[in-house]
């Protein structure tokens, strides 16, 4: 039986069609979220105890401002916000290739034990180590490392399937909690507040030599991302048709998950496990832009947005109290994560 020329030859239009209305509304949705940031940059760093006219940001940026604005924009206010961009777009990003290559929405760094494996070897070395600064944030990323590997080996059977490698990270997860709860119960009340300030995840630790390594650090990762973003666009239309179109299956499901565990682990180093951004960023970036696309210039924006937000929200939400961007994440996220699970079992159900 063979198949109908002219209708192979109308599809092919309407194809290209589509990919272009789906670029441009990404490039649109972009440009927005862009603005959006650009404002929340500008509030974050406007407002506060000492305030600065937004006139005066541009004029301080370029060595014009007085000492008071200086010091509160440069050593306070900035670094916050920049790292807050980069942090987020990380998470975003990280969240996307995970979400994508395992096809599974609870695939995010958050939910499958890779922050945990940060958080536990940050507090031991806060707890246990005594260590502080720059060695935190080396044991964590060491600590995401490990444990991504972990998740690897143990739901590699001739190759990675989404819901093996999800309920095992689900499970080092957990272990993750136990194994702090033991951490933090050891240690004296100083050090544990320390520990659980910096578990929570938050921007309030900013400094440019931090910054500084961050964006080393995406300025590696971020063109891998490119490079392996064709061939994950592949793997969407699955395993046999992406290898029938050149693709090495195998080795980009390897590349992309050391990427995002890279990405991931990054993060985590500079600002703590701040809860959900990675797993909420994808899904409202693909919802933005339709499509089915990937969207990962979407979901990198989306995230630093929600930390951001979350940013801004904890330090002026409660008068006189600041709060960590992870609590506001963590509450916004986990009604979606209940939400997901739900809308997963009504499907199920209706299957």
């Amino acid at each position: 039986m063979t198949g109908n020329p002219s209708l192979a030859t109308d599809a092919q239009p309407r194809m290209l069609t589509a990919r272009s209305i789906t670029r441009r509304r990404a490039a649109i949705v972009s440009l927005v979220l862009l603005v959006v940031i650009l404002v929340l940059t500008v509030v974050g760093v406007s407002n506060g105890s000492f305030s600065i006219e937004p006139s005066r940001i541009l004029a301080t940026l370029f060595g014009q401002g007085e000492r008071a604005e200086e010091f509160v924009l440069f050593r306070l206010r900035l670094p916050a916000s920049v790292l807050g961009i980069l942090v987020g777009a990380a998470f975003g990003v990280a969240g996307a290739l995970f979400q994508t290559l395992l096809r599974n929405p609870l695939a995010s760094p958050d939910i499958i034990g890779i922050s945990g494996g940060a958080s536990v070897a940050a507090a031991f070395g806060i707890l246990i180590l005594g260590v502080s600064g720059a060695m935190v944030s080396l044991l964590a990323f060491v600590g995401a490392v490990i444990v991504a590997l972990a998740i690897y080996s143990l739901s590699y059977r001739g190759g990675i399937t989404g819901m093996r490698f999800v309920l095992i990270g689900v499970g080092f997860a957990f272990m993750a909690q136990s194994v702090l709860g033991y951490l933090l119960s050891r240690g004296d009340v100083r050090e544990a507040s320390q520990a659980l300030t910096w578990m929570v995840g938050g921007l309030g630790g900013a400094d440019w030599q931090g910054i500084a390594v961050l964006a080393i650090a995406l300025a590696v990762l971020l063109p891998l991302v490119a490079v392996l973003a064709p061939q994950l666009s592949m793997l969407q239309l699955g395993d046999d048709v992406a290898a029938s179109l050149g693709v090495s299956v195998h080795r980009t499901r390897q590349g992309v998950l050391a990427v995002a565990v890279a990405m991931t682990a990054v993060a985590v180093a500079f600002a703590g496990p701040i809860a959900f951004v990675a797993f909420v960023s994808a899904p409202i970036a693909r919802r933005l832009v339709g499509g089915g696309a990937l969207a990962l210039v979407p979901s990198a924006l989306v995230g630093a947005t929600v930390v951001l937000t979350a940013d801004l929200l904890g330090t002026y939400l409660i008068p006189g109290a600041s709060v960590p961007a992870g609590v506001i994440t963590a509450i916004i996220g986990a009604p979606y994560l209940l939400w997901l699970i739900a809308a997963s079992s009504r499907q199920s159900r209706a299957a």
